[in-house]
C-alpha cells in the first residue's frame, strides 16, 4: 500500500507535461492500493513476529510483485495510443529498473512520454537502496520485526552486523545519506546544464548504479563532458558501502574509508583499470588527443566498474580483450552496502586471502594462519559460504548463456548479456552493447535475462532456497 504511493510522481508529471497518461498512473495506483488493502485484510488474523523464512520469502515476492505493480500502468489499456508496450517488454523494463540493472528493452527512449520516462528512472533510485530498506524503517511501527528481511535484502556476506542498535535506526540512516547525496547529484547536474527533466533522471540512475538515461544515445547524444564528471564523481559514491559513508559521517573523520577493507580496494581497481585503459587506447592511436582518450576511458570504466551502465561512446567497438576487462570488473569492483551489483569486492578480497593461507599450509602444514580482513578474524563458515556462492554464480551464468546460444544468439552477445544480467551491470556486447538493446531479443531470452536480474539482485541463496524442501517444512 505504502509502494502505490509511488504510482503518483509519474500521475503528476503526466499532467504536467499533458503527455496523456495520467489516467493509467491513476487506475494503477487504485489497483495497488486496493490489492494491497486486501491482503491486509485477508492477512490480518495471521499477525505474529517475521521468523528468517518468512522475511526470505517476503524479498522474493516482493521484488517479483513490485515489478508488475510498476509495469501496470503500461498495459492499461487508457494510454493515448502513442507508445504500447508487451507483458513481456513492461515487466522486464521494471525488473531491470527496481534491480538497477539499467539494460532496457526501449529502442528509441527519446520518444517515451515524460511520466514514463520519470517512472522507470525513479524505480531505479528506489531500487538503489533496495525497496526493503524502507520497508525495515517501516515494519517495526507496525509491530513487526525487520531483522529477518534485512538478512534477505542486505547485500555481501556481513547480513548480521548493525550500524546503530535497532535495524530501522539503521535503515532511516542509511536513506538520509542517499536521499542527501541524491539532492546534490540534482543540483550538480542542473548546474553543468540539464533542464530539471534530464537532471532528475540521470539523477536517479547515477545514484541508484542503474544507467537508465532520458536520451536514446544516453551520455554520448547528451556530449556534455561536465556532466560525466559529475556522473564519476556520484557514481564512486554510490560504488562504497553505505555503512562506510555513515560511519564517516557519525565521526566527520575520513579514518573511517581508510579503515573499510573494501573501499580503497574498490577505487584502486576502478581507477587503475580507467588509468591503463585510457593510455591503451591513447598510446595504440585509438584516439588522437589525451583528453578523449582520458574522457572516454574513464567514464565508461566507472561505469561499467560500478554496474551503473552510461556509455558516452560505444566502448564494445574497443579492442575485445579492453571491453571483456570491463565487463570482468563489473562483476566484483563495488563494496556490499552499496547500490551496486555484482558479487562484491569483499567476497574477491576474503577468497585471495585464503587463496594465500592455502599456499602457507603447504609450505607449513601444521601452521595455524586464521584469516584476517582489517585485524578482523572471519569466521570459516563465511569463507565456505562465500565459495559455495562463487561456484553457483559461475553455474548460473553457464546456464543462461547456454540458453541464449541455444536461441539462436551469438557467442559475444549471449555471454555478455548472461553476464551483464547476473551482474546487474546493464549493457553487455554484441546486440545488447552500450548503444543496442534488449528490444531485439525474443520473448523466452528476455524472460531468461529477467530471472537473471532477479536473481543476481537478490544474490542467488535467497532465491534459490525457497525452491527447497526443507525451506516449506514446519
Amino acid at each position: 500500500m505504502v509502494w502505490s504511493f509511488s504510482l503518483l510522481l509519474p500521475y503528476v508529471a503526466s499532467q504536467y507535461y499533458a503527455d496523456g497518461w495520467d489516467t493509467n498512473f491513476l487506475y494503477a495506483f487504485a489497483i495497488a492500493i486496493g490489492a494491497g488493502a486486501l491482503m491486509s485484510l485477508l492477512g490480518y488474523p495471521f499477525r505474529r513476529e517475521l521468523r528468517l523464512r518468512d522475511g526470505l520469502l517476503l524479498v522474493v515476492l516482493v521484488w517479483l510483485l513490485f515489478p508488475l505493480i510498476a509495469a501496470t500502468p503500461l498495459l492499461l489499456p487508457y494510454s493515448p495510443g502513442n507508445y504500447t508496450f508487451s507483458f513481456t517488454h513492461a515487466y522486464y523494463e521494471m525488473v531491470s529498473g527496481l534491480t538497477t540493472t539499467g539494460s532496457s528493452v526501449i529502442i528509441d527512449i527519446s520518444s517515451l512520454p515524460p511520466s514514463i520516462n520519470i517512472w522507470r528512472h525513479s524505480l531505479i533510485w528506489f531500487g538503489g537502496m533496495g525497496i526493503l530498506v524502507l520497508a525495515v524503517a517501516i515494519l517495526p511501527l507496525l509491530g513487526v520485526g525487520g531483522h529477518q528481511v534485512m538478512r534477505g535484502e542486505t547485500p555481501g556476506p556481513m547480513k548480521e552486523e548493525k550500524l546503530t542498535p535497532r535495524i530501522a535506526s539503521t535503515a532511516k540512516a542509511l536513506y538520509l545519506i542517499y536521499f542527501g547525496m541524491s539532492l546534490l547529484c540534482l543540483l550538480a547536474y542542473r548546474w553543468v546544464g540539464l533542464d530539471w527533466f534530464a537532471a532528475w533522471c540521470h539523477t536517479a540512475s547515477t545514484m541508484g548504479l542503474g544507467g537508465f538515461s532520458s536520451y536514446s544515445g544516453g551520455f554520448a547524444e547528451m556530449n556534455n563532458p561536465l556532466a560525466d564528471l559529475v556522473a564519476c564523481v556520484f557514481m564512486l559514491f554510490a560504488g562504497i558501502n553505505f555503512a562506510t559513508h555513515f560511519t564517516a559521517w557519525r565521526g566527520r573523520s575520513i579514518r573511517a574509508y581508510l579503515n573499510c577493507p573494501e573501499a580503497i580496494p574498490f577505487i584502486s581497481v576502478t581507477l587503475f583499470s580507467a588509468l591503463f585503459i585510457s593510455l591503451y587506447l591513447l598510446l595504440t592511436g585509438y584516439y588522437a588527443t589525451p583528453y578523449e582518450a582520458f574522457r572516454y576511458g574513464f567514464f565508461n570504466t566507472i561505469s561499467v566498474a560500478t554496474t551503473t551502465g552510461f556509455a558516452n561512446t560505444d566502448y564494445s567497438s574497443w579492442p575485445l580483450g579492453l571491453a571483456i576487462w570491463l565487463l570482468f570488473i563489473g562483476c566484483f569492483a563495488t563494496s556490499a552496502g552499496s547500490t551496486g551489483g555484482g558479487i562484491k569486492m569483499i567476497r574477491i578480497m576474503i577468497i585471495l586471502k585464503q587463496f594465500g593461507l592455502e599456499l602457507k599450509r603447504l609450505l607449513h602444514p601444521h601452521g595455524v594462519f586464521p584469516l584476517k580482513l582489517k585485524s578482523r578474524i572471519i569466521d570459516q563458515n563465511v569463507v565456505t559460504s562465500i565459495l559455495l556462492f562463487l561456484i553457483l554464480f559461475i553455474a548460473l551464468f553457464l546456464l543462461i548463456t547456454a540458453l541464449l546460444l541455444i536461441a539462436g544468439r551469438d557467442y559475444a552477445t549471449a555471454f555478455s548479456a548472461a553476464l551483464a544480467s547476473l551482474a546487474n551491470i546493464g549493457p553487455g556486447l554484441g546486440e545488447v552493447g552500450p548503444m543496442g538493446s534488449y528490444g531485439y531479443l525474443s520473448n523466452f531470452e528476455i524472460w531468461v535475462c529477467t530471472f537473471a536480474m532477479i536473481i543476481g539482485r537478490l544474490e542467488l541463496f535467497t532465491v534459490i532456497v525457497i525452491f527447497t524442501p526443507g525451506f516449506w517444512r514446519r
